[in-house]
């Protein structure tokens, strides 16, 4: 159950606040953390420990990237790391810490027109989804899911600005709203597993391909540089990351399950 006393939502921003302490800190996080329920079971934990509020801000991993680059955050959550890098490049952080990893998943029609189980390769998978006419549903709001789309229809040498926007449909929105209209129009799409799995209007979708290595999925955590934002509040962060990356931490991450399924693989190195 959440200990939270506000949910706001302006625009794609949802800031969910806690109950205010001696010790306290932001994290943006990426909607498909957030909605697996998991952070649920981190923070209270962590809450207990360290007497820590995290407070998040749930946006996409473009979204909160760029909160780190404003230093309205402490520190970041996020699964995009060509973006990462290339924020670690530009001075907003010293280092990206990896905490855990799940995977992509191809979800289409039950009756699955392109016979996604019988494809071999992510890139068989889209050019008989393109090819079949039925509708493909994208975030296409700049997230990690969608970045990480992108960079597959690039290695399937199709170009998605050249789709039909009758064909290739953007929600613009976060993962629940676009499986939400997937769902809808029975249509093709792309998510990570843990948001799929806590998905409760499935309609007639189901998981059509998975397990290719392309479709790794890892999570990293990226304290925010005191040196570009002095106002950080780094030590809470430091703590907070010193505690996912711990023990108890990982086994809790091991743990979490949904439907009796695994959401996601702690891999911290300590």
């Amino acid at each position: 159950m959440r200990n939270w006393t506000g949910l706001i939502t302006a625009s794609c921003l949802v800031i969910i606040t806690g109950i205010a302490s001696a010790a306290e800190m932001r994290l943006a996080v990426t909607t498909s953390f957030h909605n697996s329920g998991l952070s649920d079971v981190l923070l209270l934990e962590v809450k207990r420990d360290l007497d820590l509020d995290v407070r998040l801000l749930v946006v996409g991993t473009g979204q909160a990237l760029k909160l780190g680059q404003q230093g309205d955050v402490d520190a970041v959550l996020v699964h995009s790391r060509a973006a990462e890098e290339n924020f670690i490049t530009q001075g907003f952080a010293e280092y990206r810490r990896e905490i855990m990893y799940n995977d992509f998943v191809f979800l289409g029609p039950a009756s699955d027109v392109i016979g996604g189980g019988s494809q071999k390769t992510t890139t068989d998978v889209l050019k008989a989804i393109r090819q079949s006419g039925k509708a493909f549903v994208s975030r296409g709001d700049e997230s990690g899911t969608h970045r990480k789309e992108l960079s597959l229809w690039e290695a399937a040498h199709l170009k998605p600005d050249t789709f039909s926007s009758a064909w290739y449909r953007a929600s613009g929105s976060s993962m629940g709203a676009t499986l939400n209209l997937a769902s809808a129009m029975n249509a093709y799409t792309f998510s990570d597993r843990a948001s799929w799995l806590n998905f409760g209007n499935k309609g007639g979708l189901k998981i059509i391909y998975s397990g290719d290595p392309l479709l790794f999925n890892q999570y990293a955590y990226l304290p925010i540089s005191s040196v570009k934002h002095p106002h950080v509040k780094k030590t809470s962060a430091l703590r907070f990351e010193k505690w996912l990356t711990s023990r108890k931490g990982q086994v809790l991450i091991a743990k979490y399950k949904v439907l009796g399924q695994q959401l996601f693989v702690p891999n911290a190195k300590n």
